[in-house]
């Protein structure tokens, strides 16, 4: 059998490569390895506002069930809201139908075990194996709803702020027509912020649809409109945000991780002086770091691997550059809602600007190209490219950085080039572009 999981579950057209069946024998597989210890083992469930979502829940839940598990219905929830669910009542697994920032035709299938962590690369392989297993003839589980799940996982995060009020901030939140279109502007003008809320009114289709963390023009534009302090927005599942400050410039993970880090810091609240970070972290923020006595500890690319090392070091504060910010103090997972208001209350007790907290990283020049391939993992691995990149980085020396992986999620090649000045980085991350393009055919 192929590999199914990527670095964020299983991923893939709706209704073409994840189909009722495979969700179907992957809640059942899922049910077999992760509840396997308790006596009544209970899976919670919840799904963002794809169209795709009710068909694909209903077949994992079957799946679920076929192997003795109870399902617990969450509704639409944001993909923390389930890790937090999962903790509070005890139970097995928990489970989210979503494909993040990816267009609507797209969905995914991720699980959370019964400490509400993402799933080692161990446990995911052994569900791989239990797919295609045929049923055990399991008295089958039963289903019920959670209710209140997004209020009282709204009350969860408020208590984040640990007592600080938001009152005085003109916020703009972007839902991105999806998971988190009642939560965060919930959770917001609970805390005492004036809340502006754009895309919050999910079809089906609409999600991620020129909104959200990847398209940010429309919560730039709200943001000046407005004169807001600062506005955010989520991707379709809401474990991540993108900031744009008072002047409408966008802050990404890496200055937000870089603020937050230094507030914890500066309250005796940062273990051992040490933030968690990939390997895409910008060269700006890894000096910003090292010149406020923070060490940094990197991780591939990919939120479960920043919270295994965060779990390892016992670091309390850690994530991507794209917007997933880990707080282990409140959250086992990336929390884009919980990210904002920390980042509110910074600014609400500090009396800061966002512009102002954000400048202590000065960004290199950083391109990204994402190139469409048919095997990501085979065009990636390629010998020639090898060469090419080994060369491009030794003439740059210390003054530029090159990374190019296979994406986990997409069918794609992404290379990603830094370096002292735009020019450098767009000529080197073109030429190996091309070099990956014309390989694959």
């Amino acid at each position: 059998m192929d590999k199914l999981f990527g670095t964020d579950g299983v991923r893939g057209v709706a209704n073409l490569q994840l189909t009722p069946d495979l969700a179907l024998r992957l809640g059942r597989a899922a049910a077999t390895e992760l509840a396997s210890e308790h006596k009544r083992p209970r899976v919670v469930i919840a799904r963002d506002t794809r169209i795709s979502g009710p068909m694909l829940q209903a077949a994992l839940a079957a799946g679920i069930m076929s192997a003795g598990a109870d399902v617990v219905d969450a509704g639409i929830l944001p993909t923390p809201a389930v890790a937090f669910w999962v903790k509070t009542l005890g139970a097995s697994a928990g489970a989210v139908i979503s494909a993040s920032h990816n267009v609507y035709s797209d969905n995914g299938i991720k699980f959370f075990g019964s400490d509400g962590f993402k799933l080692s690369d161990d446990q995911e392989s052994r569900i791989e194996a239990l797919v295609g297993a045929e049923s055990a003839g399991n008295v089958p589980g039963n289903s019920g709803t959670l209710n209140d799940a997004a209020d009282l996982y709204v009350k969860h995060a408020l208590e984040s702020l640990e007592g600080r009020s938001l009152e005085g901030l003109r916020i703009v939140v972007d839902c991105s027509n999806g998971a988190a279109f009642r939560t965060t502007p919930m959770a917001m003008e609970a805390a005492g912020a004036q809340v502006f809320v754009i895309n919050a009114d999910p079809d089906g289709v609409n999600i991620n649809a020129l909104c959200g963390s990847q398209h940010l023009s429309q919560v730039v534009e709200r943001v000046r409109a407005t004169g807001a302090h600062l506005g955010l927005a989520h991707d379709g599942d809401a474990d991540r945000v993108i900031a744009v400050d008072e002047q409408g410039q966008v802050v990404d993970g890496d200055c937000l991780i870089a603020a937050l880090a230094i507030e914890l810091k500066d309250a005796g609240k940062l273990p051992g002086n040490l933030v968690v970070s990939t390997v895409m972290a910008n060269l700006g923020f890894r000096r910003a770091m090292a010149a406020a006595g923070i060490a940094l500890a990197e991780t591939p690319v990919g939120d479960r691997y920043v919270l295994e090392k965060m779990r390892e070091s016992g670091a309390s504060i850690g994530g991507e550059q794209s917007g997933h910010v880990i707080f282990s103090d409140f959250s086992t997972t990336g929390d884009g809602l919980i990210t904002g208001l920390r980042l509110g209350g910074l600014l609400a007790s500090s009396g800061r600007k966002l512009s102002e907290l954000a400048a202590v990283v000065e960004k290199f020049p950083q391109v990204l190209v994402n190139v469409p391939v048919a095997d990501a993992r085979r065009a990636g691995a390629s010998q020639a490219l090898a060469a090419a990149v080994e060369k491009a980085q030794r003439d740059m020396g210390d003054r530029g950085r090159i990374l190019v992986r296979p994406s986990g999620t997409e069918p794609l090649v992404r290379v990603m080039v830094e370096a002292p000045d735009s020019g450098t980085a767009d000529a080197v991350a073109a030429d190996l572009a091309g070099l990956i393009a014309a390989e694959a055919g």
